[in-house]
């Protein structure tokens, strides 16, 4: 794992959404491209090195709560307060697909199996959703209930679904057994992040904390937490960095917080929000940093908040 100091120098703040960011995805590898989704209804593709707009995607008639993109770059997925997922082709800004079989808005959505050709989505009316992206067809090929409450996020790696719920408990899917896995939090979960490895994942939840999982053992590796940090009221992601040796969250107070995963100390912390350490002002809605997502090649990462804007980190040579 790397010890090298963690690229901290804001590169450039991204603007125009009228709402707070709720996702971000870096576009797969590179990095070459980064995209938001807002409760404004819109998703922006942003150039994170300039800051450029390139270009806008609209089709949900309510706030954008999640995205990821393909391996191969050339789609993405987003999922919203519609109850829809959208299969995306980049180069058009038009969808491809539109799957709607949710009864209450789409949380979280991810690709999954070979050659990402399906689709993954979690939903506040506590399923999780498959779709098939090569078929026409507008069902779910697979629907898992077994969530007591509001599906909040969810994360593939290989054939295995991770989904973590309102109802405190992270939830592993082997799609390729069927066999379900559950993990007891206690909490509302708000993230989950496997490792790279698979072997272990970074989960958030609403007691201000954020734990290191073992998926062997189902035994906590280890508890990050600050007297700074707070996580009880919104949904806050967080995810891992410089090859899994850092774990990276949202705070509500409009700060960004990082931990050294070896050791679980705190390494960085970090002002989203302008003028923070100005302010001393009780945090609101529009204080919290909401998501956070890392690129490996290009030592970048993001942060979206409640204030509207995502702002790009790096390292200044």
């Amino acid at each position: 794992m790397s010890t090298s100091a963690f690229p901290s120098t804001p590169l450039v703040r991204l603007t125009g959404h009228n709402g707070p960011v709720h996702a971000l995805a870096f576009s797969s590898g590179s990095g070459q491209y980064l995209l938001t989704g807002s409760q404004d209804r819109h998703i922006r593709l942003f150039n994170p090195a300039s800051g450029k707009l390139i270009q806008k995607f609209s089709a949900h008639g309510y706030e954008v709560l999640d995205l990821d993109v393909s391996a191969d770059n050339a789609r993405f997925v987003s999922g919203g307060g519609d109850k829809t997922v959208f299969l995306w082709d980049v180069a058009s800004a038009q969808t491809l697909r539109r799957w709607q079989g949710h009864v209450g808005r789409v949380n979280a959505v991810a690709f999954g199996g070979e050659g990402d050709g399906v689709c993954v989505s979690g939903s506040f009316d506590g399923t999780v959703k498959v779709w098939d992206g090569r078929s026409r067809s507008e069902r779910a090929i697979m629907s898992l209930g077994e969530a007591r409450d509001s599906v909040s996020c969810v994360a593939v790696r290989g054939h295995e679904v991770f989904a973590g719920s309102v109802d405190g408990k992270v939830r592993v899917y082997d799609l390729g057994s069927g066999f379900v896995e559950t993990d007891v939090l206690g909490e509302s979960v708000t993230s989950v992040c496997p490792t790279k490895a698979g072997d272990a994942y970074l989960v958030s939840t609403l007691d201000s904390k954020v734990r290191l999982m073992d998926r062997g053992s189902g035994a906590c590796l280890q508890v990050f937490g600050d007297e700074g940090f707070v996580n009880e009221s919104y949904r806050v992601r967080s995810t891992m960095g410089m090859a899994d040796a850092v774990a990276i969250s949202g705070s509500e107070d409009g700060r960004v917080v990082v931990w050294d995963v070896l050791t679980g100390k705190v390494k960085d912390r970090l002002w989203h929000k302008r003028d923070g350490e100005k302010s001393k002002a009780a945090s609101t809605k529009k204080d919290a940093v909401s998501a956070v997502a890392w690129n490996q090649m290009r030592k970048m990462w993001a942060s979206a908040g409640g204030d509207g804007e995502a702002v790009v980190w790096g390292s200044v040579d």
